[in-house]
């Protein structure tokens, strides 16, 4: 594995069943490198996202990866999660990072703003993420272009994460500017996630 290639970043499916979903992602782990993973469950019922915490949490610590939650601050110790994504900005970290202490992960979601993006770093955040990155029906607010991740790279220190819509044409234009690539659907739709996420590795070059 290249020293300079981004790292993969995985997000969990919008839903799952915590039956069933730990055996697929453990494939995926045994298969490729993963820096980290994010919780990122549609459902606001905390039952529900306790369980799968649970469950998935037991996978990424077999693996030695890092598990974040998405927003959920409040669930990050009781069950044994590495750290926080929270997805508007940098309005929460200060709160997050007071909360949870200065060794868990507090990264933050900033769609396509440089604006928002350097005031989440100068409130402690462990890395930014800009996106969607590619095409995607689904209104998320601007693109986030190149020209974003090129300057960041050059002029700030914080990690940074693209997101959303990722093709490997995409992967292989953005891996010289970004240091991680969060992949979710992008590969749970596939029949064998573990070999789609090796050809969007691959594509980095």
């Amino acid at each position: 594995m290249a020293e300079d290639r981004p790292q993969i970043y995985l997000l969990t499916p919008p839903s799952f069943d915590p039956a069933v979903f730990p055996a697929v992602l453990a494939r995926v782990l045994a298969a490729q490198d993963v820096a980290c993973i994010r919780l990122a469950l549609a459902t606001k019922d905390e039952d529900a996202v306790m369980r799968a915490a649970d469950a998935v949490r037991v996978v990424a610590h077999d693996h030695d990866v890092a598990l974040v939650i998405e927003n959920h601050i409040h669930l990050v110790e009781r069950h044994g999660l590495d750290g926080v994504h929270l997805t508007d900005g940098a309005r929460s970290v200060r709160a997050a990072r007071k909360e949870l202490g200065q060794d868990a992960i507090v990264g933050a979601f900033c769609g396509a703003s440089r604006h928002d993006g350097m005031n989440a770093g100068e409130a402690g955040a462990d890395y930014v993420c800009f996106g969607p990155v590619g095409e995607t029906g689904l209104g998320a607010g601007p693109r986030a272009e190149r020209d974003l991740f090129a300057w960041w790279s050059e002029m700030i220190e914080v990690p940074v994460v693209a997101e959303g819509a990722l093709s490997e044409t995409l992967v292989q234009g953005l891996a010289p500017v970004t240091d991680f690539f969060a992949i979710g659907e992008e590969i749970w739709r596939d029949e064998d996630p573990a070999a789609a996420l090796g050809r969007l590795i691959a594509a980095m070059g």
